[in-house]
């Protein structure tokens, strides 16, 4: 590789450059970014910026998207850090080859999976469910969208406004699985894997309530009647707003963020005057116990998972590895303490579990040992 930045760039510019040059030229571009930079001049830094981003906006292969943010997800670049303390790691392609030799690459990412259990006890395959009407419930048809998202149309109004007794439906992910459905009243609700839905097929009253186990993306549809999300703990109460729950069993909290409108939580079995939160956009509470706590976050990474990435921020090692195991619906076992390590970074939810691990892994400070679905992880000490 060259020493020459400028020759680099012009290399990185035309489009000739070894992966292990790219790589370098973006790994500055990232450096730049945070103000970092030790090796540059003022105008090579400047002219670095220029040139790598009009190429990652060029539409190039390796990049995933035009979002500025995510393209660091594309070249497979990791920002790793330990203790809070952040370091780019580069790895060559040496070290890469070797690493994806030592990986079992079949364990593919999760995709549109789900079942609906339908009222009567009938259970659907979504996943194999064909696109079109899946079947018409108390004057309802529920749709399977072409791009895999139910949706449900009132086609006798007559009939469904007469119905007396409501009828609950539960969608339900498994590992490795995901899933948006567009409820009757125009709510939008994403799942992520192992997640379900409770819900009614009509909305009628004085509230609309649903019931959340895992964790859901929402857009309230903006109707007059208060909005209801239960999760085992809590109550989340809006009208028309956008925000995230995450309520999985394995977590130690319960936690509601907010980006959108407003939205007033309130822990399940207390005095509701006393403990409600009522959150403004850019806030999370978390939930422990019966301790209810708010503070500021950055909800880019909370709701990565909606937008098809992965993204790190100085969360620790386990907390990633939760994430890592449903989408890829494998079980992780450890061997070592892991206190105090921390990652952060991006990288998109289609690749393969290898390219996640494997860029974790080289930065000496972990090695994965996949066998069959279980992934053993191992603390290095250097």
């Amino acid at each position: 590789m060259t020493d020459d930045p400028e020759k680099l760039l012009d290399k990185y510019n035309a489009g000739l450059c070894t992966e292990e040059e790219r790589a370098a030229v973006e790994s500055w571009y990232l450096k730049l970014s945070s103000a970092e930079v030790e090796d540059l001049d003022t105008g090579s830094a400047e002219r670095t910026k220029r040139i790598v981003w009009s190429s990652l906006t060029a539409n190039k292969p390796v990049v995933k998207t035009s979002r500025l943010k995510y393209w660091a997800a594309a070249a497979a670049v990791f920002i790793i850090g330990l203790a809070g303390y952040f370091y780019s790691s580069p790895v060559t392609p040496k070290q890469q080859l070797a690493a994806h030799q030592s990986k079992n690459n079949t364990i593919v990412p999760g995709s549109n999976k789900a079942f609906l259990t339908l009222a009567d006890g009938r259970k659907i395959s979504l996943t194999d469910a064909n696109s079109g009407e899946i079947v018409k419930q108390e004057g309802l048809s529920i749709n399977k969208t072409a791009d895999g998202k139910i949706v449900y149309t009132v086609v006798d109004q007559e009939k469904n406004a007469g119905q007396e007794k409501i009828a609950f439906n539960i969608i339900e992910t498994p590992k490795g699985g995901q899933y948006q459905i567009n409820l009757p009243d125009g709510t939008k609700v994403w799942l992520n894997a192992a997640s379900s839905l409770r819900y009614p097929t009509k909305f009628a009253g004085s509230i609309r309530k649903v019931e959340l186990t895992g964790e859901g993306y929402f857009e309230v549809a903006k109707v007059h009647i208060p909005f209801v999300v239960k999760t085992l703990g809590q109550e989340v109460e809006v009208l028309g707003t956008h925000f995230n729950i995450n309520s999985y069993k394995d977590e130690n909290d319960i936690k509601t963020t907010l980006l959108e409108g407003s939205v007033r939580v309130i822990p399940v079995g207390t005095n509701k005057n006393y403990h409600a939160k009522l959150l403004k956009p850019g806030e999370q509470s978390q939930l422990n116990e019966g301790d209810l706590k708010v503070k500021a976050v950055d909800t880019e990474s909370i709701v990565a998972w909606k937008n098809g990435d992965f993204i790190f921020k100085g969360d620790d090692l386990k907390s990633i590895m939760k994430k890592v195991a449903r989408w890829y619906d494998v079980e992780v076992v450890y061997k070592g303490d892991f206190d105090n390590l921390k990652f952060g970074g991006y990288i998109s939810r289609s690749k393969n579990i290898s390219a996640v691990l494997n860029i974790m892994e080289s930065t000496g400070k972990v090695d994965f040992n996949i066998k069959g679905k279980l992934v053993t992880v191992s603390r290095l000490q250097k």
